[in-house]
């Protein structure tokens, strides 16, 4: 990433502009016009963010989950609790699914922005599974499936894309391979223990740095709540416009 050490932008116009990938930590804005702005920031409770100088995350993570019944549990603690978490979000993913399915052929794989289509969204989520209780957590050897969808800056940070898949694969695998990661993760969290939730483990981006188990189910659960938010957003703006069309 080019950094941009103290830019400074006077009288500018933006309208329109797209920061993807970009870091706007401690950036200050005074004497804006932000109309429509519209901010998608996953990591917003790792800080805060000031708009007249209130600091709107509380409000922001108050709303989401009300919109998200459950998303509230994805920083469990317990066994108990993260399995009510995960049973919380396989509803929610399967009236996802429900209302995708439903919609006119192509939706699922159709972009948005460049954004993930529905159907490769649900690949991430195996990717991310894979790689955070199959290789993290139970440290299997060979543990991520051919069709699951890395991030595309994964290919220059070292790490072997060459297995996955670079068609779209029919949506019934895709539902297929969703479904087997759902329940590896349901029947991980059928025999949890508390002192297994405490036992480190090597972060599956960094050998280096090690996590716990708890935090490793925790990074699962919140690309979950994430992604569901994403894929129901770019769900809605695929349904109006084929409505409109």
């Amino acid at each position: 990433m080019v950094q941009e050490q103290q830019a400074e932008f006077v009288d500018r116009d933006l309208q329109g502009a797209r920061f993807i990938r970009s870091t706007l930590a401690g950036a200050v804005m005074r004497g804006v016009e932000v109309r429509g702005l519209d901010i998608d920031a996953p990591w917003l409770t790792e800080g805060s963010l000031l708009v007249n100088g209130v600091d709107v995350v509380p409000l922001v993570e108050a709303e989401l989950n009300r919109r998200f019944p459950g998303r509230e549990l994805r920083q469990a603690e317990d066994p108990e609790g993260l399995r009510a978490a995960w049973a919380a979000l396989e509803r929610a993913w399967a009236a996802a699914v429900e209302r995708a399915t439903a919609m006119p052929a192509g939706a699922v794989d159709t972009s948005v922005n460049g954004e993930w289509s529905f159907a490769q969204t649900l690949r991430h989520l195996a990717f991310a599974a894979d790689a955070w209780l199959g290789k993290a957590v139970l440290r299997l050897p060979q543990p991520f499936h051919p069709l699951g969808q890395p991030h595309v800056e994964y290919a220059t940070d070292g790490f072997d894309t060459s297995i996955f898949a670079t068609e779209q694969p029919a949506l019934s695998e895709v539902l297929d391979l969703r479904a087997e990661r759902q329940a590896m993760v349901r029947e991980f969290l059928a025999t949890v223990t508390p002192e297994l939730l405490a036992e480190p483990r090597r972060n599956p981006w960094s050998a280096e740095t090690e996590v716990s188990v708890r935090r490793c189910l925790h990074v699962i659960l919140g690309e979950e709540w994430e992604h569901l938010r994403f894929a129901l957003r770019d769900l809605a703006t695929v349904g109006n416009t084929r409505a409109d069309g």
